[in-house]
């Protein structure tokens, strides 16, 4: 019979087959290899995670303290949803036969290792060299592997591979600005990548497609509680129809208020009064460059640090850092606007995260004074990073393997309104409350258009809003919806639906979360009333959040409770 240490060895080791992961794990293994992105791979991993799950099932948990038993529950969660994601089948064939993700699967890792990596250049380059001379075999492999795939996913991968040759540029120009002497073959490496790059391009684009996407309800069911959320449907569904309402009821109360403080007409509209903020609170841009505004969020970290520090609202710890920058062109599809990739868990050293911002000419009018503190609040410290910077200091090796997006997103979206409560936004509270709770409007939505493509139930998106959802287009009706709840501009809508119908469960883990984390603090403010309440309880609840590592909400319930914080 196996031991605890090593069952979690074996876990260890059957997550780090994959080359892109162990990028981003920070596992020095695979560097010089793209993924196998063959079926056979595939097959091989999830019979390997069925294995596992037998030899979990063997493990003596009597012997276990509290730790090793929660993480014996959450690598279950992580093996059976591993093998789900790899042998569900719809439309008769499994997602892998369906989504082209070369861009992705190429383009993430290299630039990982070129942006997020502390070894010598030399070393980095070596690795990306070999990477991109096995792009011709790895695409030869993914057009094996297609069969039928959905359309939308075959139009998001060729503005994905599109964008891969300004990587390589930047690829070329690193090593000629390192001197470093295998250039020359880098450059052939990538002469040839482009080519067969264009070339894949074609065959992807003259294969046969289906517009259908959905995988039925009982699939969504089983996916929503592999995910570690024991919510039906219905439930989610309920979840999102009422938050939307009381989101609409602050927006409209807001906006009463502050048509009067800015002595704008009666008539003016919600729309209207968000256009005339985000007008007036615009960042300025003294050269008229976008970049400049990667300048403002980084001051605006700064701010945030500091105000934090100075009432000591969070843990946070000196060897971390955060680079803000603006997203590369072959992720600019499926980045609506901002988002963040956390520290290399299994790395020694300093813990650096990602954040990335979309900017365009069109989406400027969402990067304003009212909205970069809440996106660095919700990306940076206290939020993403501070979090998943935290959590990778944990010694669980399961929960450092550990995704758990309703913990995270919860974290993050709870966070946005905390801030404003305390008056970190001062005299613009209210403004920055109404340009937020519009936004956030969003995490409404996202449930139930998550549930409409994963299930094809329209019923899922109907949840009180005021718009056409009548279209038999999916994409369509879904935009419509999306749109009437949040005002984005046309780009950012359709970058959203990108995302949201292909990482199913993920968009609407954030109202999950965010409903279930203000569950849980008005839980264990009862519990602790008279005993431990305001500020001082606020600590030691966000100390326990990071500190206790990667999970879903239901478990972290139980680390409270094991804490006697909500006994």
């Amino acid at each position: 019979m196996m031991s605890f240490s090593e069952f979690e060895q074996a876990y260890h080791d059957h997550f780090t087959t994959d080359a892109n992961r162990c990028v981003f794990l920070g596992v020095d293994k695979l560097g010089d290899r793209l993924p196998n992105p063959s079926l056979q791979w595939a097959a091989a991993q999830a019979a390997e995670a069925g294995v596992l799950l037998e030899q979990l099932e063997r493990l003596n948990r009597a012997e276990l303290d509290f730790d090793q038993r929660l993480d014996c529950d959450l690598a279950k969660l992580g093996l059976e949803g591993e093998i789900f994601g790899l042998t569900f089948q719809f439309n008769g064939r499994s997602t892998l036969q369906q989504l082209p993700n070369a861009g992705d699967e190429i383009g993430d890792g290299i630039f990982m290792l070129f942006i997020n990596d502390p070894r010598p250049a030399e070393v980095r380059l070596t690795l990306i060299a070999a990477r991109l001379k096995q792009v011709p075999s790895y695409l030869d492999t993914m057009m094996q592997r297609l069969d039928t795939p959905v359309q939308r996913w075959v139009d998001i991968e060729v503005e994905k591979i599109d964008g891969l040759p300004t990587l390589f540029d930047s690829i070329v120009n690193w090593a000629e600005q390192e001197g470093w002497p295998g250039t020359a073959d880098l450059h052939e490496a990538i002469k040839e990548a482009v080519s067969t790059v264009a070339t894949y391009r074609d065959r992807l684009q003259a294969l046969p497609t289906t517009e259908q996407l959905h995988i039925g309800v009982e699939a969504a069911a089983r996916l929503v509680s592999l995910l570690g959320i024991d919510k039906s449907l219905d439930e989610l569904h309920q979840m999102a129809t009422g938050f939307l309402s009381e989101t609409q009821t602050v927006i409209d109360e807001l906006h009463g208020r502050l048509v009067v403080k800015y002595e704008l007409d009666p008539s003016t509209t919600v729309a209207e009064l968000h256009a005339f903020l985000s007008q007036k609170y615009a960042v300025e841009l003294p050269s008229g460059k976008l970049g400049e505004v990667l300048d403002r969020y980084e001051q605006e970290r700064a701010q945030i640090l500091t105000y934090i520090k100075e009432r000591d609202l969070f843990p946070v710890f000196e060897d971390q850092d955060i680079q803000v920058m603006q997203t590369p062109e072959f992720m600019a599809p499926s980045i609506p606007a901002g988002a963040m990739m956390p520290p290399a868990p299994f790395r020694e050293g300093t813990r650096t995260s990602l954040v990335y911002l979309t900017l365009s000419e069109e989406l400027l009018d969402e990067h304003t004074e009212l909205s970069i503190p809440n996106m660095m609040i919700h990306e940076g410290i206290p939020g993403h990073h501070l979090q998943l910077a935290t959590a990778s200091l944990h010694p669980s090796i399961v929960r450092n393997h550990c995704s758990a997006n309703d913990h995270a997103e919860g974290w993050t979206t709870m966070l946005e309104d905390y801030m404003l409560d305390l008056g970190y936004m001062g005299a613009l509270t209210e403004e920055a409350r109404f340009v937020g709770k519009r936004d956030i409007s969003r995490i409404g939505a996202r449930v139930a258009i998550d549930l409409f493509f994963m299930t094809g139930e329209k019923r899922f998106l109907d949840v009180g809003v005021d718009c056409d959802i009548s279209s038999d287009e999916p994409f369509e009706a879904a935009g419509n919806l999306l749109q009437a709840v949040t005002g984005f501009v046309p780009g950012r809508v359709q970058a959203e639906l990108n995302w949201y119908s292909q990482e199913r469960g993920y968009p609407l883990s954030y109202l999950t979360g965010n409903t279930l984390v203000w569950e849980l603090k008005r839980d264990i403010a009862r519990a602790q009333h008279g005993r431990l309440e305001g500020l001082p309880l606020d600590r030691v609840f966000h100390r326990v959040y990071v500190e206790t590592g990667n999970m879903p909400l239901r478990f972290l319930r139980g680390v409270y409770e094991h804490q006697g914080l909500l006994g």
